[in-house]
């Protein structure tokens, strides 16, 4: 294992290298305390051949690396222990190990010890060293997985299924999952239940509005009070719509936004994501695929104290009408258009008459399309992907299964309702039992890091650039994030550095990696808690999901086999899309597929690496591959070296492009510098050259170099490569004609 971090091995660090670490924080004795136990755990693992593993294991259950010590100091310790690591020998280094006490507590731990013995026979034996046999047995069962699922999410049909999953039509590669049941997952959101427990009384949503004193308490309502708010919003829609209606959202994800989509499903119509950040021409290209009646927004966004207009934006698309809630206080703080109303006005029938209590839910076919999303269109118009009251049901089964959520957590993810974490984190929250933390602002600052320190977080989701920038500032320096029993990371490729910081921070609680899509409504590969973890690394395909990993004629890899190629999934997959709105479903995700076992299989588009032992990176879009000197690479493996190739690179971006005159595909990296750095371009590729060759291949070349202020990026954040190739094969070009 290479890195920049240290030159010494564990064995070598002294309590000098811990001292200047520490910088300042430790004394003399806690230094001393700290060599200790790293020499006592040196010592305990001699005699194991992955002994690295053991002593960072000792080290860090000792919990002598605390979340206040500085970054340098973890950032030593690790590096050191892992010095000699070789990953092609032992895979990826390990950082978090499960323990089976701690196992057979986790919801799908309880079900495995309850189900495991009468599944698995005489196989099973615990949580952890049965996982696997659990989980392949689950691809070859959904319908028996399934069954004992919808058991324990707050899920009550108004009809009942037939049967868990139909297979008799053919053209279905999907499958028919739970035909004949009718319900309405919104309903199934806001009523109590025993079991998972939620009661009348229990906290829905704690939140804090940006700029509130920090020191005061958190906000809170209850399931009584959010599911009266969500019949008001009810009526009030069934007294202007009509069911089937799409209606679209665009407003940041606050209290009131939560509300409002979870009125459209009760009242029978259809949410249209659209995400805040949105310019006006993506707007209307959403209206007018989704063919919205309407749209709900807030006149303005704050956003670090700074207001930003959102319905002067909104109103640029040119939608059919607009309902506006104020940003603060009663009243909007703009002119509406004629045909535009405010949120007061909206709800104002229900406020001058008794507020109406019940409401009559839309009772559908659990396929029947609650909400559109969006793909992030990086290749021309976005696909709409409808979304079903299954989906939300599958992606509620991830959080409840892989990341642990449940009855007592406060679970908390920044992010959008424009974007499928949004839904997600909703449904996680509301249908397990959890209580769902909003924070109304920037999640960039300190006021977040304070809220999820008051708020009680258990469980925190990011996405990789959050956490670079948290470590970067400094921004929750003396904030204590030691409830938080795991994170979870999406969206892109993780650094591992940054996620070392991150899980110190609760004493290394570990990252649950997930990597999905919106039309999956779930990951299909994740971390689990019953299988030690690396850091930006997934651990397994999720339950039920069943993958392979194709070479470059399509055959699939052995399972066991180190590789690299594209995924194809399995397509017997609950919840997934059967269906575009503005493409065709099997051109998309099926056409040009090959079979397996008898199974068309379904297109995902991911680049995937299976490392010794079992572990998966992620490498990139299928489109992300480059060809250098006859050797297929990706743009994310050559970007993970050369992130940590010198101090002064925030990020890195790799692409390669065909010269304008013919022959081999050229190398070029794009840098952003950390601020207050500068460096030489040429120093810089020759610093990269030498990296990429020590530790990829010793035939790659950089053939050129940018240094950017920053990359273009895609409103959900995900790095568009394909604009600084188009930017440097225009540069080539023009060049070749002079």
């Amino acid at each position: 294992m290479t890195t920049t971090a240290t030159a010494k091995t564990i064995n070598e660090v002294g309590i000098d290298d811990l001292y200047r670490a520490g910088g300042g924080i430790l004394t003399i004795d806690e230094t001393k305390h700290i060599h200790q136990i790293i020499k006592q755990a040196i010592s305990k693992a001699k005699r194991s051949r992955l002994s690295a593993t053991e002593v960072w294991k000792e080290v860090v259950g000792k919990k002598v690396l605390k979340p206040n010590h500085p970054h340098s100091l973890h950032q030593l310790v690790y590096y050191s222990v892992y010095a000699n690591w070789d990953t092609s020998i032992n895979g990826p280094p390990l950082y978090w190990f499960p323990s089976l006490q701690d196992s057979k507590l986790t919801n799908l731990g309880k079900i495995m010890e309850i189900h495991g013995p009468k599944l698995l026979g005489t196989s099973y034996k615990d949580p952890i060293a049965s996982f696997n046999l659990f989980r392949e047995y689950t691809v070859r069962h959904p319908e028996v997985y399934w069954s004992i699922i919808l058991k324990e999410l707050s899920v009550t049909f108004h009809e009942p299924p037939k049967c868990i999953l139909d297979t008799t039509d053919k053209s279905r590669p999907g499958g028919t999952w739970l035909p004949g049941s009718v319900l309405n997952i919104a309903e199934c959101c806001l009523l109590p239940s025993i079991h998972p427990r939620k009661e009348d009384d229990s906290c829905a949503i704690v939140w804090r509005d940006e700029g509130d004193d920090d020191d005061s308490d958190v906000n809170r309502i209850t399931l009584k009070q959010l599911r009266e708010q969500v019949i008001l919003v009810a009526n009030a829609l069934d007294r202007t719509f009509t069911k089937g209606d799409a209606i679209a959202v665009d407003m940041p994800m606050t209290v009131n936004a939560v509300i409002i989509y979870l009125a459209i499903i009760l009242a029978g119509c259809v949410v249209v994501s659209i995400a805040d950040s949105f310019a006006a021409k993506e707007i209307a290209t959403r209206l007018r695929v989704s063919k919205a009646k309407a749209i709900f927004t807030q006149d303005f966004i704050v956003r670090g104290g700074r207001k930003f207009p959102l319905y002067s934006r909104v109103v640029e698309a040119s939608p059919h009408k607009v309902i506006v809630l104020p940003v603060s206080g009663h009243n909007v703080g703009v002119q509406l258009r004629e045909q535009d109303i405010s949120w007061k006005d909206f709800l104002a029938y229900d406020n001058q008459h008794q507020r109406p209590i019940h409401f009559t839910p839309a009772y559908l076919p659990v396929d029947s399309m609650i909400n559109i999303l969006f793909s992030s269109g990086t290749t021309g118009e976005p696909k709409a992907i409808p979304w079903t009251q299954l989906s939300a049901i599958r992606s509620t089964a991830e959080g409840w299964a892989h990341i642990n959520v449940g009855v007592g957590d406060v679970y908390c993810w920044p992010t959008n309702l424009g974007w499928v974490m949004g839904p997600i984190l909703l449904f996680s929250c509301f249908l397990t039992g959890a209580t769902l933390a909003l924070y109304h602002g920037s999640p960039l600052g300190r006021g977040f890091g304070k809220f999820v320190q008051d708020a009680g977080v258990t469980v925190l989701g990011t996405v990789p650039s959050l956490v670079k920038t948290w470590k970067n500032t400094d921004c929750i320096k003396g904030l204590d994030w030691t409830k938080i029993k795991s994170f979870a990371s999406t969206g892109e490729t993780s650094n591992v550095d940054d996620d070392l910081w991150l899980s110190s921070k609760s004493y290394y609680k570990p990252i649950i990696e997930c990597c999905g899509g919106t039309e999956l409504a779930s990951s299909y590969i994740q971390s689990s808690l019953f299988q030690p973890q690396a850091f930006g690394a997934f651990s397994t395909a999720s339950m039920t999901t069943g993958l392979v990993i194709l070479d470059e004629h399509g055959v699939p890899y052995p399972d066991d086999k180190a590789c690299v190629g594209e995924v194809g999934l399995f397509p017997l997959y609950l919840g997934a899309t059967d269906r575009l709105l503005n493409a065709d479903h099997n051109d998309v995700y099926f056409k040009g597929m090959p079979t397996f076992k008898g199974m068309r299989l379904r297109r995902h588009g991911d680049i995937l690496k299976r490392t010794v032992g079992g572990y998966i990176v992620v490498q990139g879009r299928a489109d992300d591959t480059m060809n250098l000197g006859g050797i297929k690479t990706s743009s994310v493996e050559i970007e993970r070296v050369c992130d940590r190739a010198d101090e002064s690179i925030l990020e890195t971006a790799a692409v390669s492009v065909a010269p304008p005159d013919g022959g081999p595909e050229l190398l070029v990296i794009f840098v952003v510098l950390k601020k207050g750095f500068n460096q030489q371009p040429e120093k810089l590729k020759t610093i990269f050259s030498k990296t990429i060759q020590t530790n990829l291949n010793p035939l790659f070349k950089v053939s050129n170099l940018k240094i950017i202020p920053e990359f273009p990026r895609t409103a959900s954040n995900k790095l568009l490569r394909r604009v600084l190739r188009d930017q440097i094969q225009h540069e080539l070009s023009v060049r070749s004609r002079m």
